[in-house]
């Protein structure tokens, strides 16, 4: 199949009447002049590599988007799945957390329900149209996390986990005070009661001085199973140092931009929210993602809360001059892609699968086409009727109880052509 009259964006540049040829999944030619009767006529359209998504945090409000109204996770999944591939992402680490937050309005966070989130992703794998595979954010406070954590990782359910302190006066909230009206703000509390868990929280954690000395056998288990360890809101170099030397390659959302320079000194990947580059500010008042990016210390962005997000802050930080269109692309592709150890994709290069997006700048930017290994998954009318005649990606399905019970690996790839 050729995909061609469209302009091309490649590692290094952009092709501006290019083509694709794709075969078996993978992509088998470029051409770098316009070729006759295309499969797929682009009409000028952009052609980009498929999104990789390193952390969303979508699945929470999917399963439960107000506050007690609770709906099956197999449905969550399967929705936000249809919300990645018309977003352009092909590859998705859906970040699960294992954290009971005790100010949260939320009921979805705990490590039960992180547990059968999991369960349940693993499982409809081969019903899905994007690849979604598992980010376990664990909260190295809670302690009912790490056995759940442990039989995961042995049955090569997680392929990437990350460790976090989210205690009041470190991380992404060192300004304890910030912290409280924040939260007060956002989930409708009066700051009293968050002021008075916030210091309880504190003296909880001040009772476990050597927390990340008993997380090492874990951690151990993790390396063993090759996981990418990703550390999480580093904001003090030490942090980054200890994570460093505890196997991490990641440092996600750094708060300063002295602990983003460390990461890089160190060869960890730094990794920060496309939200905060599109805006142009971290919602929690850290360092700002442009500013990561104007010092050459940002190497990926990732969806963080918002799906869209990933796709228009690359255009947007391409239209503010900060980065040439193929490299804010690469923010959103290859780069996340080398983070995760994903070699196979990120790029449109020759022997790299073909996941690949169409996308059309006007009137407003948006994902026309989404094809994973060759297959179309998500498509406007226009793209859907070109390829009329070529294998689009099977119509899902419901699964039988026992097979979410019973999942396959996590590393199987059902999408992937031989």
């Amino acid at each position: 199949m050729w995909i061609g009259s469209c302009e091309i964006v490649l590692p290094d540049g952009v092709l501006p009447h290019g083509a694709v040829r794709v075969e078996e999944g993978f992509i088998a030619e470029i051409a770098e002049q316009p070729i006759a009767a295309p499969d797929i006529d682009g009409h000028g359209l952009l052609l980009l590599p498929g999104l990789v998504d390193l952390h969303g945090d979508m699945i929470d409000r999917e399963i439960q988007p107000r506050p007690g109204a609770t709906f099956p996770i197999e449905m969550a999944v399967v929705d936000l799945d249809k919300r990645h591939a018309a977003c352009g992402i092909t590859t998705a680490l859906v970040a699960v957390s294992f954290y009971e937050d005790p100010l949260a309005a939320r009921g979805v966070r705990s490590e039960e329900t992180a547990k059968e989130i999991i369960t349940t992703i693993v499982a409809l794998k081969p019903f899905l149209a994007t690849e979604m595979r598992v980010h376990a954010r664990f909260e190295i406070n809670n302690s009912h996390a790490e056995p759940i954590l442990r039989d995961l990782v042995r049955n090569d359910a997680i392929n990437l986990v990350s460790l976090m302190d989210h205690t009041p006066g470190q991380g992404q909230s060192q300004d304890v005070e910030h912290y409280v009206r924040l939260v007060a703000r956002d989930r409708g509390l009066d700051e009293a009661s968050v002021a008075a868990q916030a210091k309880a929280l504190v003296a909880e954690r001040e009772a476990k001085p050597d927390i990340w000395d008993n997380l090492l056998t874990f951690i151990d288990l993790a390396r063993q199973k090759r996981l990418i360890i990703a550390s999480h809101d580093d904001h003090t170099p030490e942090k980054v140092a200890m994570m460093s030397g505890l196997g991490a390659s990641i440092s996600e959302f750094p708060v300063s931009l002295a602990v983003a320079h460390e990461a890089k000194s160190r060869g960890l990947h730094t990794v920060m929210g496309a939200p905060n580059a599109l805006r142009g500010t971290s919602n929690s008042g850290n360092l700002s993602a442009r500013e990561a990016l104007h010092a050459g210390a940002l190497d990926a962005l990732a969806s963080d809360y918002h799906a869209s997000a990933l796709l228009h802050a690359a255009f947007v930080l391409e239209a503010d001059g900060l980065k040439p269109l193929h490299d804010s692309v690469g923010l959103v592709t290859l780069a996340p892609a080398t983070a995760a150890g994903l070699t196979d994709r990120g790029a449109i290069a020759v022997g790299k699968r073909a996941d690949l997006v169409m996308v059309d700048r006007s009137p407003v930017l948006r994902v026309v086409g989404t094809f994973r290994c060759g297959r179309l998954i998500h498509g406007e009318p226009r793209v859907l009727s070109a390829v009329a005649s070529y294998p689009r990606a099977g119509a899902i399905r419901r699964p039988t109880p026992n097979e979410i019970t019973a999942p396959a690996l996590a590393g199987e790839d059902p999408g992937a052509t031989t």
